[in-house]
């Protein structure tokens, strides 16, 4: 008797599912939104673990060349958009609407889950708003000096390594440089990872750069199924970064206001912060303190590091786009009476700049952007998206449509430059994304890399080195969302006379 129960109750829950199965893979058909089957548990979310996301968006686009795709990530409906007026509207015409990410960390993560990238609405508005003036350009101009001398510390770093005989790990160079700008001007740590190669800093940021197994599964879980994060306590950062930051953040900020110091940086808004309330009237905890200053090591250090590691190899496969970049460098500075370039220089550069984005066009650090509406949200005449459906912006899918940018594969700044601009469709580039929660540190990245990059340029020639795979054999990362490089990256450095 027990048996015939147990087989009823297993019989009638495997129809239980079945049959939600077959309602959920109706979801998209009965929308008439262009997608695949799914399956029964990962949906279409194939590349786990075998592709890089961002490479799996470019791909999905140009599989089904259509403005919206549905897709299912594990069992939840997610709308792919690679139209850019549906991605402006979500981003930024009804970006009321599209107030919060679909990623989330949990309660067992509490640095994770209250960072200004992954923290919902109202406390993401509560800390946006008090952090947003560190970015301005007043103050980025002020960091001339520390973004000048550590670029020219690189290239002695370089120069020295070649003298050696010693190949330079670009990836790595470049995340000391950045590693060593973040540590500097946003917390007032003096690093000198570019010319140790080591600082303490240094060693949280390459515990950042670390992806095994276990930290790919937490990341997939935070950004793609964030109802596994409490279940199996998976993080956001690094637990040994976490502690680090808790007690470097409750340090420094406890110094700060027993001296009443100041160094207009982020510690000093996160300082405020403590002394401020919330909206509602609740305290800013510790945690959510040292969340906004862990998150902006990890959001910045390794993107733009990143970032300077594609341009360098694509400049060294290109070298007539290098030499191009280096005339326009060589005649501003001859401009100047051989003076340094400084920020409004480098901000007015336009092939410098166009090279910038050229590389972010071709390698977007994240090569989507997630959101997710709080009401049903009218998409077309056709297409109504129940709320709490997840909206994925195909940045990589857009960034790589020829329709947008002609040959995409190819690495062509000219594309960027004003007198193309009439070709240029608004909203099919964003590689810091748009609209209220775009990228904070946007001009903060652009300036990092710019000045690296001028300063590189101007100093030294970029060659492949034989036997290096093409930007076009390059593997990417599969255990980590965002988009970089699977192995070590090289390039033969050539001092200039």
């Amino acid at each position: 008797m027990l048996v015939t129960l147990l087989v009823v109750v297993f019989a009638s829950l495997l129809a239980t599912l079945y049959i939600q199965h077959r309602k959920n893979s109706r979801f998209w058909a009965d929308r008439g939104v262009p997608h695949s089957p799914p399956h029964p548990l990962l949906g279409n979310f194939d590349c786990f673990f075998k592709q890089n996301v961002g490479i799996w968006m470019r791909d999905l686009h140009e599989k089904f060349q259509a403005p919206l795709i549905g897709i299912w990530v594990f069992r939840q409906p997610v709308l792919v958009v690679a139209d850019p007026e549906v991605a402006k509207r979500i981003l930024v015409s009804d970006s009321e609407l599209f107030r919060n990410r679909y990623l989330a960390s949990g309660k067992s993560d509490p640095v994770g889950g209250l960072n200004i990238f992954t923290i919902k609405d109202p406390t993401w508005s509560n800390i946006r708003r008090r952090i947003t003036y560190i970015f301005t350009g007043a103050k980025l101009k002020a960091m001339h000096g520390l973004l000048s001398s550590k670029s020219k510390a690189t290239v002695d770093r370089i120069l020295q390594d070649k003298a050696n005989n010693k190949t330079t790990e670009i990836r790595t160079l470049f995340a000391d440089y950045t590693t060593d700008i973040i540590g500097t001007s946003l917390f007032g740590m003096q690093n000198d990872a570019v010319g140790t190669g080591d600082s303490p800093l240094r060693a949280v940021t390459r515990d950042f750069m670390k992806f095994d197994w276990f930290r790919g599964l937490s990341f997939y879980s935070i950004f793609f199924w964030p109802a596994l994060v409490d279940i199996f306590r998976f993080s956001f950062f690094p637990r040994k970064s976490v502690d680090f930051f808790r007690k470097s953040v409750n340090t420094i900020i406890e110094h700060r206001t027993t001296n009443n110091l100041e160094n207009n940086d982020l510690l000093d808004a996160l300082v405020k912060m403590k002394k401020d309330k919330l909206d509602d009237g609740q305290e800013f905890s510790d945690d959510l303190l040292a969340a906004q200053a862990t998150v902006m090591l990890q959001g910045g250090f390794d993107t733009t590091a990143v970032g300077l590691t594609f341009v360098v190899y694509e400049l060294a496969h290109n070298p007539k786009i290098q030499e191009k970049l280096y005339k326009e460098l060589i005649e501003a500075k001859k401009s100047k009476g051989g003076a340094d370039l400084n920020f409004s220089d480098l901000e007015k550069l336009t092939y410098l700049n166009s090279v910038s984005k050229e590389g972010l066009r071709k390698y977007p650090p994240m090569g989507w952007l997630d959101r997710i509406s709080s009401v049903d949200y009218k998409i077309n005449d056709t297409l109504t998206l129940p709320a709490n459906t997840p909206v994925y912006i195909n940045a990589m899918g857009m960034h790589h449509d020829p329709q947008f940018f002609p040959e995409p594969h190819k690495f062509d700044p000219d594309r960027f430059l004003p007198e193309n601009q009439q070709n240029f469709v608004p909203f099919s580039f964003v590689p810091f994304g748009e609209g209220p929660r775009m990228c904070i540190g946007k001009r903060f990245a652009q300036m990092t890399m710019r000045y690296l990059l001028s300063e590189l340029v101007l100093s030294v020639q970029f060659r492949p080195l034989p036997g290096s795979p093409k930007p076009s054999e390059v593997n990417y990362e599969t255990k980590f969302a965002f988009l970089m490089p699977e192995h070590p990256l090289s390039v033969e450095f050539i001092p200039r006379n």
